[in-house]
């Protein structure tokens, strides 16, 4: 049995988050929602970090709410609740369906390394035409990206060692900062442009569409 593993961010990288949130707030917020989503980014890391752990679905709640709050934006308890609510309603990008079957049709395992909870990655996960062979969850690991829970928890769960797969991520900050820290082989998918320097990881590109050339360029390397 083939133990080559890749293992993927999945919001931004796999699932269109920014339109996402912009979708699932737009009822609550109307001509606002850009001004809610900016300021919600701005609360989601200190909560992610205060201890003890919450849940992702606590982080989106008490996001919304703190945004709202500071753009004086008027929700009820309800409107609070629209992002682990509606979760499963964010979309799988269209370029990933095509490059997973190619990559799992090349022998890759597939993993998801996740700042979500179990419960509401379970309602993204049947977006997808096929399951992931593993998942890490905030919930699992009790901490969130950039932290390096997730790389230790996949290394012991998978019995690979951090040299020996690869992770493929668009966020910088997250995903290719710890896992270069680690030494594990990243392929930024910059669907952002954000103009961060590439060299920090081992290849760089903009969709996942390229992302089976990608990984074949590196492993022949």
């Amino acid at each position: 049995m083939s133990n080559k593993w890749i293992t993927f961010d999945c919001f931004g990288t796999l699932v269109d988050w920014h339109r996402g949130f912009a979708d699932i707030l737009r009822p609550v917020a109307g001509s606002r929602t850009a001004e809610l989503v900016k300021a919600y980014h701005q609360f989601e890391r200190p909560l992610e970090i205060e201890t003890p752990h919450r849940l992702y679905r606590d982080v989106l709640r008490q996001g919304v709410a703190r945004a709202a709050a500071k753009i004086d934006l008027p929700l009820t308890d309800a409107q609070k609740e629209s992002l682990p609510e509606r979760w499963g309603t964010q979309s799988v990008f269209a370029d990933v369906e095509p490059a997973l079957a190619e990559l799992r049709a090349a022998g890759w395992k597939l993993a998801v390394l996740t700042n979500c909870d179990l419960d509401l990655f379970a309602q993204t996960h049947r977006a997808f035409k096929q399951p992931f062979d593993l998942v890490v969850t905030a919930e699992q690991v009790k901490d969130y990206k950039p932290s390096l829970a997730h790389f230790h928890y996949f290394r012991r769960v998978s019995g690979v060692e951090f040299g020996q797969w690869i992770h493929a991520a668009c966020s910088f900050y997250h995903d290719i900062g710890p896992a270069k820290q680690l030494g594990i082989r990243r392929i930024w998918i910059d669907r952002d442009n954000t103009g961060e320097n590439p060299a920090a990881a081992t290849l760089r590109i903009t969709s996942v569409a390229e992302l089976p050339g990608a990984v074949a360029r590196i492993t022949k390397a």
